[in-house]
């Protein structure tokens, strides 16, 4: 069985890996080798074993009859969505690592998939090497999924845990996580939340069954923790995560992303360092982890690569995919509730007249001249009013 990678990065170089490393394992569970016949890139990639097999048009591709299985790993929407198209309407089946891709043309792909009879497939777009896709499409399709908690970024989670055991502000873990490799040089996408946002719209549109539009998912990244808040959060015995979260409404769901604080409890609390882990809330199974390696080389051509195989044994028919082009109004952010942390200069008398009884004061001389409090449970939009009155508002973080 012949394919092929486009995109001969970081990850399609660790697919291509898997191939060599698993060859005998993945024959005997398909019933013959899958062998790479051709692999597109811009590069020569002169002395590499691969350079033979490189080609700089993705029409050559499309053209040779005999590659059944297409693997994307180039990123971003474009180019990567007219090559993809045109793999699935040459009828060739695709798997991808790319979540820009699939959360902005997800659902249109899986449509002109199943026009041509054919497989497109998107495990490793969301937390690398964990399984839940698959997870949400068939282990738990006799549930109803009411809610979703997710550390889907591994850079963001390494930041806060690294500010949480030294102590160190944001500017320096972020330097050192850039050293390290766990930090592209712009990480903008990462520290903003934009790809953590990307994700928890893919697994909403999975269980939704219908398009959820990254855009309209209120999103925050960050970039405004500092290691003061470490230590408040510290005080009150909960962590920094940056969480995505989809919880369902009536009927739709009420999506965001922005970091929380997490107390002992909550299974998210111990997943430290680049690691991601899925939380998953049915209502049959009641609470569920999935936890690994969200990124990398091999954790994600592993994922790509258990699609691969998946593809290998269906491919005269296509798998189903609920996933409707229908667009998903979400639910009013304004609406969700929660416990608000607020960090201000405002004095208690101010505090108490926005926010009324129940507020609970943190006993702490972290920051002089801050005051710490927790609010009650509230509306978002309440919340923002209230903590508009206040004039020394430093920081607020919700509680999760």
């Amino acid at each position: 069985m012949k394919a092929a990678i486009m995109g001969y990065g970081t990850i399609g170089s660790g697919v291509a890996e898997t191939l060599r490393v698993n060859h005998d394992v993945i024959a005997r569970r398909v019933g013959e080798p899958i062998e790479l016949k051709k692999v597109l890139d811009l590069r020569e990639f002169e002395g590499d074993p691969i350079q033979p097999l490189i080609v700089h048009d993705y029409m050559d591709i499309v053209n040779d009859p005999e590659i059944k299985i297409v693997v994307e790993t180039m990123g971003g929407v474009e180019p990567a969505y007219t090559f993809v198209k045109a793999m699935l309407e040459a009828g060739k089946h695709v798997t991808t690592s790319n979540k820009a891709l699939v959360a902005d043309k997800g659902a249109e792909l899986i449509r002109i998939a199943k026009e041509h009879k054919v497989n497109f497939m998107f495990e490793a777009s969301v937390g690398g090497g964990i399984p839940i896709i698959r997870c949400l499409q068939s282990c738990l399709t006799g549930d109803v999924i009411e809610y979703i908690a997710g550390i889907v970024n591994g850079t963001t989670n390494y930041m806060m845990t690294e500010m949480a055991d030294k102590g160190a502000d944001f500017d320096d873990v972020l330097k050192e996580a850039q050293a390290k490799g766990f930090a592209e040089k712009d990480p903008t996408a990462d520290i903003e939340g934009y790809d953590a946002c990307r994700k928890i719209a893919i697994l909403t549109s999975l269980v939704a069954g219908q398009q959820v539009d990254y855009k309209d998912i209120p999103t925050e990244g960050i970039t405004h923790i500092s290691a003061d808040d470490i230590k408040y959060a510290k005080k009150i015995g909960r962590k920094v995560k940056l969480l995505a979260t989809s919880r369902e409404e009536g009927d739709t769901y009420a999506c965001r992303v922005a970091p929380f604080l997490v107390d002992p409890e909550n299974p998210l609390y111990n997943v430290e360092g680049v690691f991601n882990a899925v939380l998953v809330h049915g209502n049959i199974l009641g609470d569920g982890m999935f936890y690994g390696s969200g990124a990398g080389k091999l954790p994600t051509a592993s994922a790509v690569v258990g699609d691969m195989v998946k593809i290998a044994k269906h491919l005269d028919k296509n798998v189903p995919i609920e996933w409707k082009e229908e667009k998903l109004e979400l639910a009013d952010p304004g609406l969700d509730k929660y416990r608000f942390f607020v960090r201000t200069t405002d004095d208690q008398g101010m505090i108490d007249e926005s926010f009324g009884e129940g507020v609970e004061y943190i006993d702490a001389d972290i920051v002089p001249g801050e005051v710490g409090f927790i609010t009650p449970e509230m509306e978002q939009r309440a919340f923002d009013e209230k903590a508009g009155k206040l004039t020394g508002v430093v920081n607020s973080i919700r509680l999760a």
